[in-house]
């Protein structure tokens, strides 16, 4: 291959390896995104420490009470006080948003 050939298939391949990078979306704002590691190990603490309910205890209840399966859950602060956020999908496959108290297991809202 002659040099000037050489250099435009270079140019070529960088600027369609450049273009590509670009063309990647930016991660979407409710992707688990890096905090989901530190939020598994808040929970494993709170859960050592005797201070929140095993989330695995909150989600068999949930089963036993209103059946159906779990679809996504996580750990938020409402006023100061833990809450597992958790989406549930019911029997008839309805989507439940649920708030439990990570203390207690205590259902707040939703189901």
């Amino acid at each position: 291959m002659n040099p000037p050939l050489a250099a435009l298939v270079g140019a070529a391949i960088a600027a369609y390896l450049t273009a590509g990078a670009a063309a990647q979306p930016a991660q979407a704002p409710n992707s688990l995104g890096p905090d989901w590691r530190l939020q598994q190990n808040e929970v494993r603490q709170g859960v050592t420490e005797r201070r929140l309910k095993p989330l695995g205890q909150v989600i068999e209840h949930l089963r036993r009470h209103m059946g159906g399966r779990l679809l996504d859950s996580g750990l938020e602060y409402r006023s100061g006080q833990p809450i597992y956020r958790i989406r549930w999908m019911t029997r008839d496959g309805r989507r439940v948003d649920l708030l439990v108290d990570a203390a207690t297991g205590r259902v707040l809202s939703g189901g």
